[in-house]
């Protein structure tokens, strides 16, 4: 095992940094994020038909999580997508906790790609409840610099925007990186050209100088669904690579080898100081923790947590978890995953990061899940996209992964629509404890069932607020 401790070994210059000045965006740090977000009342969700019999467009749900309000657990608007087939999938802010020190600068604006279309959207949050859609990206003009697929939304510092990329402008290899201004017009490509061929998430720490992506695979070879042959033929990915997050340049890529097959999330400890990180591997369904070794002058990986295949009479090969979307609480001690096909979503202790301890996890959906239906509402997939309240005490999520990966694995998804549920966290004592009052139902949309994918908070979350 490595030898890493919690506090980590910048890569970086070291600055002096003014932690209490906030004039801006997001929280001046962690703890106060902890301390002054206060209780969600709303959830922003992307929905979609795509890949459905519904002949509709994508929306961004609006869901009411107050629990004093006459509408809770429902979606009380919708923001329609003026085209259908976007795929709506992962989504992010204009402005987070890493331009807290931007005067004038605010969190209002959501960036909300489609995955297959290519088109951007952005969408007005002035009203919370009522978000209209005020601007969009025509395909045509990100095709422009050779890039498709958008994935990844992270707000930068100074009120940039950071988009990973997954294919070029066929839906061929190599993806890479579209960068936006505070007015969402295209500033360009923020790489350099040739640096990755594949990508996925990304997640930055200015502080010390670096960037870390992953990868997923073209996305010609995921649109269809999932084909182990394209694994055995390399199709897919197992690298993380470590950028100068000034000069947008590749300096360390680790290969995982055949235990970190398909790295999907990842994300650093929130501390600035940290250069401790996680990245969850799909299809190997092992975490692994990476870490900056000073001694040695570059990063390494190392597997920490490992997710065994089980049996199952209807499967001609072991399942695997397929561990697709991990967080990070936000005072850095817990980790939480969810296995999709297992119907799994899971607690650890990272006090330690390279000795991660198990806490707790619920079974819920799902292939394996002992909890098959809600409220007498059956349940199909199992948990996948998680979102974590601020202080930690409630861990939420939703059930689709991607239209035609559900359809594949789990082909009810589509024709009853997803769910989003939640789980009440005791950080004290590390336990989970499924919320059975709590449900809201996409199988009960105006149009028809629509899947639901990733969760965001209208003041920031642990999946979107970096600080500088």
């Amino acid at each position: 095992m490595s030898d890493a401790n919690t506090s980590g070994s910048g890569a970086g210059p070291d600055h002096d940094h003014d932690h209490d000045h906030h004039g801006g965006p997001g929280y001046a740090s962690p703890q106060a994020a902890i301390e002054a977000g206060g209780r969600e009342e709303l959830a922003y969700v992307m929905s979609l038909y795509t890949g459905t019999d519904i002949d509709e467009p994508d929306f961004v749900a609006v869901v009411d999580l107050d629990p004093d309000s006459e509408t809770y657990c429902e979606i009380i608007d919708r923001v329609e997508m003026p085209n259908r087939g976007d795929e709506l999938h992962h989504f992010g802010w204009n402005a987070c906790s890493s331009s807290c020190h931007v005067e004038g600068l605010e969190r209002r604006h959501l960036i909300v790609p489609g995955q297959r279309s290519s088109r951007i959207h952005v969408i007005d949050t002035k009203d919370r409840r009522n978000p209209e859609l005020v601007e969009v990206i025509e395909p045509e003009d990100v095709f422009e610099y050779d890039l498709s697929a958008p994935h990844t939304v992270h707000c930068v510092p100074d009120g940039q925007i950071l988009i990973s990329m997954l294919g070029d402008a066929d839906g061929e290899l190599p993806g890479g990186f579209l960068e936006l201004n505070d007015e969402f017009e295209i500033e360009g490509r923020w790489e350099p050209p040739d640096e990755i061929e594949m990508n996925y998430d990304y997640w930055y720490q200015p502080r010390q100088n670096v960037m870390v992506s992953t990868e997923w695979a073209a996305p010609k070879t995921y649109y269809p669904g999932f084909d182990l042959e394209d694994v055995e033929a390399g199709n897919y990915g197992q690298q993380i690579h470590f950028w100068d997050w000034e000069h947008g340049t590749v300096e360390q890529t680790i290969d995982l080898g055949e235990e970190g097959q398909i790295p999907l999330e990842v994300r650093f400890l929130h501390t600035p100081e940290s250069t401790h990180g996680f990245v969850g591997t799909a299809l190997s369904s092992n975490m692994f923790h990476f870490w900056y070794d000073s001694d040695a002058g570059e990063y390494r990986a190392e597997k920490v947590i490992d997710f065994e295949a089980r049996e199952h009479p209807d499967w001609d090969m072991p399942v695997p978890g397929l561990t697709t979307d991990i967080l990070i609480s936000m005072d850095d001690r817990y980790l939480f995953g969810s296995n999709w096909l297992h119907g799994e979503v899971w607690m650890y202790d990272i006090s330690d990061p390279a000795n991660p301890r198990r806490a707790d996890s619920l079974s819920v959906g799902g292939t394996f899940g002992e909890i098959q239906e809600v409220q007498g509402r059956d349940l199909s997939a199992g948990p996948q996209m998680l979102q974590l309240s601020l202080d930690g005490e409630r861990l939420y999520w939703t059930t689709s992964l991607f239209s035609t990966w559900d359809e594949q694995f789990y082909p009810e998804e589509g024709e009853r629509g997803s769910v989003m549920l939640k789980a009440d966290v005791d950080p004290r004592n590390g336990t989970l404890e499924l919320d059975e009052d709590f449900l809201v139902d996409w199988g009960e949309c105006p149009a028809g069932p629509a899947r639901a994918h990733e969760i965001r908070w209208p003041d920031g979350d642990c999946t979107s607020d970096v600080w500088q």
